[in-house]
């Protein structure tokens, strides 16, 4: 990895036991998130392990086809909705895929792994959460409009078939508008994931309240 790929890492403690892979949302980089690190007052023991990646450059349509980190491009169509770009989308699975093998290689089961991200950043992590071949601690996904879902069915992995999802989503975002999410939380809990749903008053961005509904959450899927 060059010095601009190197994703930026923070442990909680010596000797993690568990890692959070966490993908920022368009535009932003891994620094984005670091802040909730400490927001998030994680135990130094077990030890957690922070990775977050920074998306490629590439021009991106929504936004006049300015370069800007991305994990894929997206698009406007005419009735509204988004159209995903489904090849960049593969490619940034496979980008997740090698992070998470890193994580193996350094000692972490996939069991102990978090899949995590905030808009196209969480579209990610839950498409290859979904579709990776070894069980996962859980898939963490904020503010997220849904991944190529005419694909889901086919493509669920049986590893995954019943991992914990944490979705969360802002009443008022503008972004990515709030019945993208509530259309995600249907889809899932139809396919049987166990879903913890939370809505805030918020616009496309992260709550306090959310901050420590996600605490929670980890501690628990964590201590599992």
């Amino acid at each position: 990895m060059t010095a601009d790929t190197a994703p930026i890492e923070i442990e909680t403690g010596p000797h993690p036991a568990a890692s959070i892979i966490w993908l920022h949302g368009l535009g932003a980089d891994g620094s984005d998130f670091e802040p909730i690190v400490p927001e998030l007052g994680l135990p130094g023991s077990p030890a957690v392990r922070f990775v977050f990646p920074h998306a490629p450059y590439r021009p991106v349509t929504v936004n006049g086809g300015h370069v800007m980190r991305a994990w894929y491009d997206i698009a406007i169509d005419a009735r509204g909705g988004f159209h995903q770009d489904e090849t960049h989308i593969r490619e940034s699975e496979q980008t997740l895929r090698r992070l998470i093998a890193r994580e193996r290689e350094r000692g972490i089961d996939s069991r102990r792994i978090v899949l995590a991200g905030f808009s196209q950043g969480a579209a990610v992590a839950l498409h290859t959460g979904l579709r990776y071949p070894q069980p996962l601690a859980g898939i963490m996904a904020l503010s997220m409009p849904v991944p190529l879902p005419d694909r889901i069915v086919s493509e669920l992995n049986p590893a995954n078939a019943r991992v914990p999802v944490f979705l969360a989503h802002g009443t008022q975002d503008q972004v990515v508008p709030y019945p993208m999410g509530e259309y995600g939380h249907r889809l899932l809990e139809q396919l049987g994931l166990p879903v913890e749903w939370h809505s805030y008053p918020m616009d496309h961005t992260v709550a306090m309240e959310e901050v420590a509904d996600i605490r929670a959450w980890l501690g628990r899927i964590l201590a599992a």
